[in-house]
Parts: structure tokens; sequence; C-alpha cells
């Protein structure tokens, strides 16, 4: 069997009007030697002719159509395909630089690496952001194992990955790959980066992380859900994640720890889509993460990404807050229940008496408070989110999952 250096694995569904500028930045690639294998998972669009149209131009593409089964199984059917000694994968409705592969391959050739991270870039409504890992560096088997892990998802600030969860930033060596994708369920379709990601980790004695950014993240609007459709299928969702990755990682990392940071990143997978106030069936509140904030308050929300939009979803069905502006600085043009996003000089400290900063990324909470209080918002009113571990511990409890994670059904 002939092999390549590189194996590009693409999964494809619905997304014929970005598909085109994804390949040919792949097509067109400084780095030569790789193999680009176009996995149409059932996609009902032009997707699967597209994919036809270039493979029929270049020997280097590769096209597998399967039945639509959803994101891992696709991965899976890619990697079985695939002949590279090493593995990345790029989503079909993003792109990458010229040098993406380029630089990826030295970088895992030069060190010997199982795995390389990347920095990339972050597109939403044409507007890019530069995003880098922090720990730059080359880490061995000891700093893997000491380092690496126990900082992993959730490096000790609510809450902050010390690994980017993505899969399509890295460069993975596909000798270990096959001992980790396989094993995920094809019914993990919420995190199912994480699945991969976290657990390989697991399998790695060397790792590379560069802050080079590489790869373009089409964050687009379409992508977001706005509003929770079933709380229970939700948290059953998460709760197979939190499970798998509890089986996995339990032997690498040490168990208080390891609790620490799976009930962290469940919690703030809840907040983001639960709009942070989380109610029973009953339409009962059972936890408020907004700390200081009580019914009624006059509220300032911050941000249109997915978190700032399920706050203003919420708060239409339950009425808890006053929302009286909403405002980013990345500016976009989006209405919720008669509010629309507005610049933050728009911000009067006499309008409110809160401004929540919709974000669990404390990075991001501490840059853009920095900003706010330059246009003069009042710090004081910038809310704290509750990351008591004993209360996250038992509304988790509250909610229906177990010890393992896994969520009951009652």
């Amino acid at each position: 069997m002939k092999t390549v250096a590189v194996s590009v694995i693409v999964p494809i569904y619905r997304i014929e009007k970005y598909l085109p500028q994804c390949i040919d930045s792949l097509l067109t690639q400084s780095f030569l030697d790789f193999e680009l294998i176009l996995v149409d998972d059932g996609s009902p669009d032009n997707c699967p002719q597209i994919c036809d149209e270039y493979a029929k131009t270049d020997t280097r593409v590769k096209v597998i159509h399967k039945k639509n089964g959803g994101l891992v199984s696709a991965r899976k059917e890619g990697l079985k395909e695939a002949k590279g000694t090493y593995i990345t994968f790029v989503d079909g409705d993003d792109w990458v630089d010229k040098f993406y592969l380029d630089i990826m391959f030295k970088l895992a050739n030069a060190n010997d690496a199982d795995l390389v991270v990347t920095g990339h870039f972050r597109e939403f409504d044409g507007k890019i952001e530069t995003i880098k890992p922090k720990n730059v560096g080359i880490y061995n088997e000891v700093d893997i194992k000491t380092e690496i892990l126990p900082n992993a998802i959730y490096n000790g600030e609510f809450c902050e990955h010390g690994v980017s969860t993505y899969v399509w930033n890295k460069l993975f060596k596909k000798e270990l790959l096959d001992q980790i994708l396989f094993n995920v369920p094809d019914d993990v379709v919420m995190g199912e980066d994480a699945a991969i990601t976290f657990s390989y980790l697991t399998k790695c004695k060397k790792i590379v992380i560069s802050s080079t950014p590489l790869y373009y993240y089409r964050q687009r609007h379409d992508s977001i859900v706005k509003s929770v459709e079933n709380p229970k299928t939700e948290y059953y969702r998460l709760g197979l994640l939190m499970n798998y990755l509890q089986s996995k990682l339990k032997l690498s990392i040490d168990e208080k720890n390891l609790k620490e940071q799976i009930t962290y990143y469940l919690y703030s997978q809840i907040l983001v889509r639960s709009g942070g106030l989380i109610y029973n069936e009953d339409g009962n509140q059972l936890f408020n993460p907004f700390l200081d904030v009580e019914r009624n308050s006059k509220v300032v929300v911050y941000s249109s990404g997915s978190f700032g939009q399920h706050i203003l979803s919420t708060n239409l069905k339950n009425s808890f807050f006053n929302v009286v502006n909403w405002i980013d600085i990345d500016y976009h043009e989006l209405e919720i229940g008669g509010n629309s996003v507005k610049p933050i000089s728009s911000a009067n400290n006499s309008d409110y008496d809160y401004l929540i900063v919709a974000t669990i990324n404390p990075s991001n909470y501490k840059s853009i408070k920095k900003e706010l209080s330059l246009v003069g918002v009042d710090e004081k009113k910038i809310v704290s989110i509750n990351t008591d571990f004993d209360q996250v511990t038992n509304l988790l409890v509250l909610l229906g999952f177990d010890s393992e994670f896994k969520f009951q059904y009652p």
C-alpha cells in the first residue's frame, strides 16, 4: 500500500456554499505529499457532485459517499481509507492557510511529535480574530502526565481548556488515532472533538504546541442554536460525552483532579446551552449562576455569541431579568425579543443594575472587562459566575447526573 505523509479528512454535510473554498485551499498547499479524503455523509444538497468533480481533476482527491451517520461516523470512514502517516481534519465550511500542511508536518517531523497543536483564525461575519494557544512549547511524556493532562479540560480558571478541544487545528499520528477514534461511539453528537482530543492525549509521548495560526474557522450564524429544544436530550448527550471522557482518562489522571475537570466542563456546557439560568420541568428555578443578580434586575448582556443569544432566548420564556441593552465589541446585526445588538458605547451606568459578560472563558472575560472599563462601564456592576464546586456538584445531582456523569432519565 502506497503511503503519503499526511491524510486530510473532510467530513461533509449540507455545506455546498462553502465547500469549494475549503477544497481549493487544500489543493493549493505548498506541501505536496498528501491525500485529500472527502467524506460525503449523505449530504442532500450538491456537495456529492462537487466532491466528484474535484476527484476527476486531481488524483490526490478521494471521495467516500456514505449514508448519513453523523460527524463521528464520517471521520471513522475517512480514517479507514487513510494512507497517511499523519492525519488532520478540516471542516468543510472552513479553509486553511497555504502553508497549513507544510508547517504542521515540519512541527511533527522535527520533534517526532505524536500531536501538533497550532493557533487558528476565527472568522465571523467578515471579521477575523487570531487565537493562539498560551502554553507554547514541546512536552515530553513526563510533562504530559504532570502538566498537560491535569489541566487539559480545565486549567484551574473557569472554564478554560489547557488544550483546545478542536481536532481541526491539530496533526495526529495515524497509528495512535486508530486506537482512539474507532472507540468513540457514533452517538456522541455533542462535543465530538473533545471526545477525540482529550482521550488521544493519553496515548501521547511527545506534544508540540505552536502559536502559528494556520486554520480559518468560520463561525456561521446558522450554526449557533439559539434555544434548547429539549433540556433532557441535551443533558443526555452531554452525559454521553462526559462519561466517555471519564472512562478514557481515569487511568491517566488522579481521580479528584479528573472529577473537578469534568464537573466544571459539564457545568460550563450546561450554562451556555441553558442561557445561564437553570429551571426544572415545572418551570421552577433550580440555579442562578449570576452572583448577586436578582429577579427583575435591569441587566445589560454583553456578547452576541452563543451564550449571549441563549441568555436572551431563555429570558424571553422566563422573564427573570429586565434586559435593557445587548452589546458587543464584535458588533453583529442580531435581534432577539426586541433587543438588537448595539456597540459597547451605548451602555450607560445609570440605565442598569448589572452587566453580564456572556463568556465561560476567563481570558476573554478579563480582556472584555478591561475594554468595557475603558468606555466608562462601572466594573462593580460586571457580574461574576458562581463556580463554587460543592454548589455545582449539587446542581448536577439535581439535574439527574450520576457519579459517572451519566444523565439518568427520571
